[in-house]
């Protein structure tokens, strides 16, 4: 079974989402079985490559709102963050472009490193208010995780996986989806946001089922079994 997962690495409700997403799979029983594939969304493709402004800056511009009328806005998010197992610390990070940590996650989905360098890139933004448009710490996150140096330097120096990137939000855009986090399970049911780990569960359950159709079995008649034949 398979979950493909469109999301951005400043997306505070994706990275709850994958919280939320990874304690139903810990607690569902074919687990294993499930393959996770995420994909791109950039939320502000505006968003310079070389920031001018933090996060809460942005957020205050983008709403007409006051610099602490955004930080509060932000700190909507720190319950629900909490309550699974996260600590957000990003509201003065520089607000930047993120195209170049999506191109790095393609070439990591190539190497089969992709959810490791997911988790670092989500956790070097929010845990540790490190940009996602400084090459430094984008290189850092791969090669952390695995990748290699020369590789990774090469891929941020050109446009490499950029075309796989926006086939990626185009896709996103084919389903209808307009915001992330966006979920497609099995290819069949669509789920929009971070929702509650018991619908995930759920949804693996009944996913899981219909890929796994029950044989009726009509009538019982006689037959022969390793312990031999009713005669």
């Amino acid at each position: 079974m398979r979950i493909d997962v469109w999301s951005d690495v400043v997306c505070p409700w994706c990275y709850i989402g994958k919280r939320h997403l990874e304690a139903a799979l810990d607690g569902f029983e074919h687990g294993d079985e499930v393959e996770v594939v995420y994909h791109s969304f950039e939320l502000d493709p505006t968003a310079p490559q070389v920031p001018v402004e933090t996060t809460v800056e942005a957020l205050a511009k983008k709403f007409g709102a006051s610099v602490e009328q955004a930080r509060e806005m932000m700190k909507q998010a720190n319950v629900p963050a909490a309550a699974a197992g996260l600590e957000f610390r990003h509201d003065d990070t520089p607000h930047a472009r993120t195209i170049d940590a999506h191109r790095l996650l393609h070439l990591a989905k190539a190497e089969g490193k992709q959810a490791e360098l997911k988790e670092e890139l989500l956790a070097a933004y929010f845990s540790r208010g490190e940009s996602m448009g400084d090459h430094s710490v984008l290189a850092r996150s791969a090669v952390s995780v695995g990748l290699d140096e020369a590789r990774v330097g090469e891929v941020l120096a050109g446009e490499e996986f950029a075309d796989d990137v926006q086939a990626d939000i185009d896709q996103a855009r084919a389903y209808g989806a307009t915001g992330v986090p966006f979920y497609v399970v099995d290819a069949k049911y669509g789920v929009s946001g971070a929702q509650p780990t018991e619908l995930f569960a759920q949804l693996l359950e009944k996913a899981y089922a219909e890929s796994k159709p029950a044989l009726t079995i009509v009538g019982d008649g006689d037959a022969c079994g390793p312990d031999g034949c009713a005669i």
